[in-house]
């Protein structure tokens, strides 16, 4: 039965939580992250950080309508979770879209070939770039969330969006400014806690799939050229929970890592997925890697990943992901 408001009757405390702790977590963890007590400040951060992280989940349950009744309210919803993650460059309906073409594609849908753009850089600067990823800032992530702001200024089929992406621009800025007035330190902070939200989004988004990446708009079309069916989607899909032992603790990041279960039924919430993983896969877990399987190879092939051809090689079966090199510049909040 549905709620005059949410979408599901079971889901409005959940869902309640969720939006209320991404908001507290934005507003209060900001305002602490000035605080004088160091401390208090650090925590403060993380809180903040992990908020940002909740947010950009909460967004993709937006972006599958499976919050709000109303299509329109989880629009406004997911258009609220990108200007909390400082993502709101790109429209909405554009990073929803290419949400949904990633699964109706099967295939990573992104907008730019980071790989061909690093090979065709100056030595220094893609050697500049790939000490940035050897040191784990996520060089590549932020080149594409800074290719979502310049794209209505490179593509002509963009241009309307020039006007829109100023002004935000210039909200932004002054919101930046405003802070960085009234605490330098929190300014900082800000940018460590979003640094830490972009390195945890691209460390679940790197092993979930081995899919084919391409880059394209709206009107290309992946190519014809193999049979990608729902057997190729789940042999392609992995679930990278946090834990198996502790299911619980994969709330930290929204259940999002019960992969195979989102993309088995698109239109089943957050909170059900543990149940409908365990209907699919009773207990042998099917292909699941657990997230303390998959540090080291994010560890070594941390600068492999940037122009590798391939995603590598994955053994679920047998336990193994030390040779899963995995994706790079596919998060759903710059897929535009």
């Amino acid at each position: 039965m549905r709620s005059r408001i949410f979408r599901h009757a079971d889901g409005v405390i959940l869902n309640s939580i969720a939006i209320t702790y991404a908001l507290s977590g934005y507003g209060i963890g900001l305002w602490l992250m000035t605080s004088s007590n160091l401390a208090v400040a650090s925590l403060a951060t993380l809180w903040f950080a992990h908020a940002l992280i909740i947010s950009a989940y909460l967004f993709h349950e937006f972006a599958h309508d499976t919050i709000f009744a109303r299509h329109d309210a989880n629009t406004w919803g997911g258009v609220l979770m990108t200007w909390l993650t400082g993502s709101c460059y790109a429209r909405y309906e554009h990073l929803r879209h290419k949400h949904v073409r990633h699964h109706v594609d099967r295939a990573d849908v992104i907008s730019l070939d980071t790989k061909a753009l690093v090979r065709s850089l100056p030595r220094t600067l893609q050697r500049f770039i790939l000490l940035l990823e050897w040191c784990y800032v996520p060089a590549i992530e932020l080149l594409m969330h800074a290719f979502v702001i310049f794209l209505p200024f490179m593509r002509e089929e963009r241009r309307a969006d020039r006007g829109r992406v100023a002004l935000i621009l210039l909200v932004r800025g002054i919101a930046f400014a405003a802070l960085a007035y009234y605490s330098i330190q929190a300014l900082l902070l800000y940018i460590v806690a979003y640094l830490i939200m972009v390195t945890v989004l691209r460390f679940a988004d790197a092993f979930q799939h081995t899919y084919d990446a391409y880059a394209i708009l709206e009107s290309d079309k992946v190519p014809d050229d193999k049979l990608r069916d729902k057997a190729y989607e789940q042999a392609n899909t992995y679930s990278n929970l946090v834990s198996v032992r502790w299911p619980w603790l994969n709330l930290l990041l929204l259940n999002f890592p019960y992969h195979n279960a989102h993309h088995e039924q698109l239109a089943v919430p957050w909170y059900r997925l543990p149940a409908l993983h365990r209907k699919l896969y009773g207990d042998s877990n099917g292909p699941v890697i657990p997230m303390s399987r998959l540090l080291s190879p994010f560890h070594r092939h941390r600068v492999k990943r940037v122009l590798s051809e391939d995603y590598g090689v994955v053994d679920t079966a047998a336990g193994k992901a030390d040779g899963f090199i995995g994706a790079v510049s596919v998060s759903f909040l710059t897929a535009v």
